[in-house]
């Protein structure tokens, strides 16, 4: 009897605690993060439609139950890009066993020089599970903008290179966006801010 009550009690407690999680998942603005900036009162990317290095059209639906770091580069980037993708690729691995649920999402700001061959070897080289993004030149305004992204041609010598913002911006796993990282966060402090985006969602 008394072992029973027991178990109702620990049932009806887990109870609450799911319905906490779920409300948590809902609640916009309530996590509290280290390092990052809170972006939960923000609406980004809800829209965008962009194909994936094997021609499929993807949306930010494509990666729910998953918790997407979309970043803005192109893959002549000298510096930003390989070192945030690189900061990425060791995140995934701090993480463990819940680095499986990082979606890192590249979205290239260069659909003049990145075919979808070159993304899909760029990308490779620094995580197999990386996906890359790109569109038409329209597209890729227009995703930009969605996501408040700078970005423009710079004259480099007889080619050019791309000025652009360089925010990675993290969603849960519902889709709802929660954290911008910027590109001065170590890989650590990064892993602490998206644990507590998991913690939740």
């Amino acid at each position: 009897m008394t072992a029973l009550l027991t178990r109702r009690k620990v049932l009806a407690g887990m109870g609450v605690l799911g319905l906490g999680l779920l409300a948590g998942c809902d609640t916009r603005g309530q996590l509290s993060y280290k390092y990052g900036k809170d972006l939960s009162n923000k609406i980004m990317g809800r829209t965008f439609k962009l194909k994936n290095t094997d021609g499929e059209t993807m949306t930010l639906s494509s990666f729910r139950g998953l918790m997407p770091m979309v970043f803005f580069g192109f893959t002549q980037c000298p510096a930003i890009c390989p070192t945030t993708l690189a900061r990425a690729a060791k995140i995934k691995k701090l993480m463990g066993k819940d680095g499986d649920r990082l979606q890192v999402i590249f979205i290239s700001l260069d659909p003049e020089r990145d075919t979808p061959e070159i993304l899909d070897a760029y990308m490779k080289a620094f995580d197999p599970t990386f996906v890359a993004l790109y569109g038409t030149l329209e597209e890729t305004k227009a995703t930009a903008k969605e996501f408040d992204v700078f970005f423009e041609k710079v004259p480099a010598g007889d080619t050019y290179t791309i000025s652009h913002t360089a925010t990675s911006y993290v969603y849960d796993s519902r889709g709802e966006l929660r954290l911008g990282l910027s590109t001065s966060l170590s890989a650590e402090e990064c892993t602490e801010d998206l644990l507590t985006v998991m913690e939740v969602c």
